[in-house]
C-alpha cells in the first residue's frame, strides 16, 4: 500500500484570458438609461453586462420591460455587420426624426432570450447614455477593469526623431487594466511649440472627452493626433486635468534614464 503524497498537488498557473466562441455575462446593479433627442428609448435598474467573444469591451443588455420595444421593428439580419455572437434576431430603432437599421439585437440561448442589446461602440444609435446621473461615453465601463492615475517624482523624457519634446520630473501615470502606462506630464514641460493643434476630439468611459489634441511640426513621419490632453476629465482621475499625454507607440520615452521599448497595440497605427 502507498501512502498519500504529504506535498502541496501541483496547481497549473496560466495567464487568465477568456474563452474563444463563448458570451460571458453577468449582472449589474446600475441604473443604466439611454436617450435619442427627448426620448428614454431604455431605463433600467437590472441591466447586464456581455462580453462578446473577440470584443474587448463589454455590452449592456436590458430586460424587455425596460426598453421602449415599440420604437423596435424586426428587421434582417445585417449581412454588412459583425454577426454579434450568434444573434439572428435584429430590430431597427424608428425615431420621429430617423430610422437607424440594426440598432439592436437578441442574443441566442435561454439566458438572455428575454434582453435586448444595442450598438453603441462606432455607432450612433442613440444620442446619450447614462450610468446613474453620469453620462458614459464609447462603451460601458468593465467593472474588472482598473483605471488608477498616480502622481509620480519619475524623470520622463519625451523624444521624436532625436528632440526631446517634453521633460519632467512631476508626472502623473496613468495606469490602465490591458494597456500600456501613459505618462501625464505637465504642461509647461512640453515643447507645444514644436507642434500643431489640431481638431482631434475622443471620448473615452474612464477619462471623459479629451479634446484638446496636437500633431508634429517637424519633417519626422510620424502618427497624426500624437498627444492630447483632457481640460474636463472625469471626477476619478481628475488629476491628469490639462496635462499632455503621447502614444508611446509612436514616440521615444525615457524614464529615469532607461530607454522603453515601444509598445504594440491598437494605436500603433501607420504614420501619416
Amino acid at each position: 500500500m502507498t501512502a498519500p503524497e504529504s506535498g502541496p498537488q501541483a496547481v497549473p498557473v496560466v495567464r487568465r484570458q477568456a474563452e474563444p466562441d463563448t458570451v460571458f455575462w453577468e449582472p449589474s446593479e446600475r441604473r443604466v438609461r439611454a436617450t435619442a433627442g427627448d426620448i428614454t428609448v431604455v431605463d433600467s435598474r437590472r441591466p447586464v453586462l456581455v462580453w462578446e467573444p473577440g470584443r474587448p469591451v463589454p455590452l449592456y443588455a436590458f430586460p424587455t420591460e425596460d426598453v421602449r420595444t415599440d420604437l423596435l421593428r424586426r428587421t434582417e439580419r445585417p449581412a454588412s455587420r459583425r454577426r454579434h455572437a450568434g444573434a439572428t434576431v435584429f430590430y431597427d430603432l424608428v425615431l420621429p426624426d430617423r430610422t437607424v437599421g440594426a440598432a439592436a439585437w437578441t442574443y441566442p440561448g435561454e439566458d438572455l432570450a428575454d434582453h435586448i442589446s444595442f450598438e453603441w461602440f462606432g455607432r450612433e444609435v442613440l444620442d446619450h447614455w447614462y450610468e446613474e446621473d453620469e453620462e458614459i461615453f464609447v462603451h460601458p465601463r468593465d467593472p474588472h477593469k482598473r483605471v488608477d492615475a498616480l502622481p509620480s517624482s519619475r524623470h520622463v523624457q519625451i523624444e521624436i526623431e532625436g528632440t526631446i519634446v517634453a521633460d519632467t520630473h512631476t508626472p502623473v501615470l496613468l495606469f490602465e487594466t490591458g494597456l500600456p502606462v501613459r505618462f501625464y506630464l505637465p504642461r509647461e514641460d512640453v515643447r507645444l511649440d514644436l507642434f500643431t493643434r489640431t481638431d482631434g476630439r475622443t471620448r473615452c468611459p474612464y477619462k471623459g472627452v479629451a479634446s484638446e489634441y496636437w500633431s508634429w511640426a517637424g519633417d519626422a513621419d510620424v502618427r497624426p493626433d500624437i498627444a492630447w490632453s483632457y481640460p474636463d476629465p472625469l471626477p476619478s482621475v481628475g488629476i491628469i486635468k490639462d496635462r499632455v499625454a503621447f502614444y508611446d507607440e509612436s514616440v521615444d520615452v525615457v524614464v529615469d534614464g532607461i530607454r522603453r521599448e515601444r509598445p504594440v497595440t491598437f494605436f500603433s497605427r501607420p504614420s501619416r
